[in-house]
């Protein structure tokens, strides 16, 4: 073995070895999402618009975050993210929780206790009743007596910011919860210092703008000590005391958006995304093997290495920066099978590089190393415009969308590692081994001679025509074409016990007065059920079904809720993400090939097959939503690959074909490169394929999206950028 040789291999053993330490234990080196494990993510606005200066407003963000943190510790959530995201919103995470209504009850209760006197003037309360409130003064209603009308004064007596303890006890008929608390030092002297200027007067005690109950004050309180009675369920009135004990939101809080993951779809999820994961690249290693041979044994090797070293780079992140959390979601359990399905284009390529060496009477060793070098700067440029869609997702995505931007980054970097430095490392080893000394493969076209560009505009008419249909449809639904991510409404997701129909829910939910309701079932899962409605109608939801249907039981798979300004927001992302990521590419691919005509024409076939896709999910009956945003721009990446490629061939003929015109050199680089643009259409939709059939109801469009997405972006790079190409560049000399 050659020095060189004996180093590069020092190299890989050293890689897998690192990756595979930075994996034990994989159950604390990989940080599974919420969309895995279960639990809730919510985005929370500070309602701190009406406070009068810049620097309340930021304490009322800073104190919201705090009570916050002191909440979610008082009920025992582990791992919690709690992060400020622009001006006035908070992002919170609580993995693992399963009591949706506690923890909600828990978030945006307020809790702000005051003390106010009673007005004892019956005559100022009849005036009020009717309709005569005295000046400083304001009518309300007792809960704990039933809604019995009461006069307070407005001036807070005192506040409840003193209390230093808040506990749920039994009241002495030991049937009905209360609350006691205990002040501070302050609040206790503070709290006497009020009883005993009023004793014999009727103190109301006001909990978030209503009256619980207006006690006489009998005797001056000098212990610290005082009782909230109520008509308080055990479990309301431990929230209660919890926010209490917490302290109080300076302000009010609006819950933005909202997503929460039951542990039963988090499971479901894993073993449906491991099972893809396997299928797609058992279907991907078996084509390889049986259309390469050996050079497909090599690409298997080399996919291995790089599905170890996605999941290594992710534990050496979460070893080294810890507070990262770097999590794997279930979009990133799709970018994993995507970028062993893209993987296998630099593969493919160098393999039809390897071989045109061979055919052309080369031998091996030169047929090798020419074929790397042929096929380097194809590989490194489409996989560039793939990172620069990547860095797009991240910038703009949320979630589990940035989960994806991560995997399918890493697994980009590796895959340049793994499909250029592994796979030679192989080759190389072997031949100086002598273990091979020939490199057969099958041809899926030999010599082809087809004329590309003389169906242009067939393809034009179809496009166009495609275009037009997805553009009547949109203008048909208008609002009801995007999904809750960019509309805003409420998504249900539930398990039955028994299988139950559409139409028996829709009737249901129509006798209950759920307006709006979009329900889905899955015919190959029959006992699962979908429920889309633009306003939140969980709760009303849930009571139908225990009320209608109480020997069906059912368990929440998730429920995800989306405001509507959050929905414009991240339509406006939306956009830009798919804005920049195709600026990023022109750039690019302008200064890569010096020639913008180039890049001009692959752009407007990028947006064309946006529009296509796009124009196929409203066709199809589905919804635009943030997983096909993600889509959409994994499509991007792709598209551009095909085209550098092709491309790539063009600028390599032109000094060969000089005296011929520019059409009939693109028609035979479309020509040698179209063996490597079938298989690797055909084995990156295989993986969309595993994901669509086996990845579960959540990935189901996105796989949908991909699968169109790669067929239409074969389709394009030959039909579309190719004569637009042709048209743009006229007669300047490439």
């Amino acid at each position: 073995m050659s020095k060189e040789l004996r180093k590069r291999s020092i190299i890989i053993i050293a890689v897998i070895a690192g990756c595979v330490v930075s994996l034990i234990p994989i159950n604390k080196r990989i940080n599974l999402g919420l969309d895995l494990k279960g639990g809730m993510h919510l985005v929370l606005r500070v309602d701190n618009q009406n406070l009068p200066t810049a620097q309340e407003k930021e304490d009322a963000v800073l104190r919201s975050m705090e009570v916050l943190r002191n909440r979610i510790d008082g009920l025992g959530v582990g791992e919690t993210l709690i992060q400020r995201q622009g001006n006035n919103q908070i992002l919170l995470q609580l993995p693992g929780v399963t009591d949706r209504q506690k923890a909600l009850a828990m978030i945006g209760r307020v809790a702000r206790l005051e003390f106010h006197m009673v007005d004892p003037d019956e005559g100022h309360l009849k005036a009020a009743l009717n309709g005569k409130v005295p000046a400083g003064e304001e009518l309300m209603t007792i809960k704990k007596e039933g809604g019995t009308p009461i006069l307070i004064y407005k001036t807070v007596a005192m506040g409840g910011q003193n209390i230093k303890d808040a506990r749920v006890d039994i009241s002495q008929n030991g049937m009905q919860p209360k609350i006691t608390m205990s002040f501070n030092e302050k609040g206790a002297k503070e709290f006497g210092d009020l009883t005993t200027a009023h004793v014999g007067d009727r103190l109301a005690i006001v909990l978030d703008n209503q009256v619980l109950s207006a006690p006489v004050i009998r005797e001056p309180i000098l212990t610290g000590d005082a009782e909230i009675t109520g008509d308080f369920k055990f479990e309301e009135a431990s929230l209660l005391a919890l926010a209490l004990r917490t302290g109080a939101l300076p302000v009010p809080m609006t819950i933005e958006e909202e997503r929460t993951i039951g542990p039963l779809l988090g499971k479901d999820s894993i073993e449906a995304g491991v099972k893809a994961t396997i299928l797609g690249g058992v279907a991907i290693v078996f084509f390889m093997c049986l259309y390469y041979f050996i050079g497909g044994f090599i690409a298997s090797a080399a996919l291995a290495i790089n599905l170890l070293m996605i999941l290594g780079s992710m534990g050496l992140l979460n070893i080294l920066l810890p507070q990262s959390q770097v999590t794997l979601t279930l979009p990133g359990i799709a970018g994993i099978i995507l970028t062993l399905g893209m993987a296998v284009d630099a593969n493919v390529l160098i393999n039809e590089r390897i071989r045109e060496e061979l055919d052309n009477g080369r031998p091996l060793t030169a047929s090798v190393n020419t074929g790397y070098a042929r096929a380097w700067s194809a590989i490194l440029d489409s996989h560039v415009t793939s990172l620069i869609a990547a860095f797009f997702l991240f910038q703009f995505g949320s979630g589990p969308i940035k989960g994806f931007a991560i995997t399918l980054s890493t697994g980009l970097v590796a895959s340049l590692f793994s499909s250029i430095y592994v796979t030679r490392t192989f080759f190389n080893w072997l031949i100086s081994q002598r273990h091979i000394k020939s490199l057969p493969m099958m041809h899926l076209f030999r010599n082809p001679h087809f004329n590309f560009l003389n169906k242009k505009y067939i393809c034009f008419a179809l496009s166009a025509g495609i275009i037009i249909w997805g553009a009547v449809d949109f203008a048909h639904k208008k609002d009801a074409a995007f999904g809750i991510d960019f509309a805003g409404g409420q998504i249900q997701e539930y398990k039955f016990a028994h299988p139950v129909t559409a139409d028996k829910l829709r009737a249901l939910l129509k006798e209950g007065r759920v307006a709006d309701a979009v329900i889905q079932t899955f015919p190959h899962v029959p006992d699962d059920v979908i429920i889309r409605t633009p306003q939140d109608s969980d709760v009303a939801v849930a009571k139908l079904f225990k009320s209608k249907m109480p020997d069906n039981p059912y368990q929440i798979l998730r429920i995800e809720k989306v405001g509507p300004v959050v929905g414009q927001a991240l339509r406006i992302k939306a956009i830009w993400a798919i804005a920049l990521a195709l600026g990023g590419m022109l750039i690019y691919i302008g200064f890569r090939f010096k020639h913008y005509t180039f890049g001009l024409a692959t752009v407007v076939a990028i947006f064309h097959d946006v529009l296509i896709t796009l124009s196929l999910i409203l066709i199809a009956g589905r919804q635009i939503d943030l997983l096909v945003v993600t889509a959409i721009l994994t499509i991007t990446g792709y598209s551009t690959n095909d085209a550098i490629i092709i491309y790539d061939r063009v600028r390599e003929n032109v000094p060969k074909m000089r005296n011929k015109p520019l059409a009939d050199v693109i028609n035979e680089s479309i020509n040698q490169t179209l063996g490597r643009t079938v298989l690797t259409t055909f084995m990156t939709t295989l993986s969309a394929l595993a994901l669509f059939f086996f990845g579960g109801e959540v990935l189901n469009t996105f796989a949908f999206v991909l699968i169109r997405g790669f067929l239409f972006g074969t389709y394009s790079t030959v039909w579309i950028v190719s004569p637009l190409f042709l048209w743009l560049q006229g007669k300047k000399k490439w």
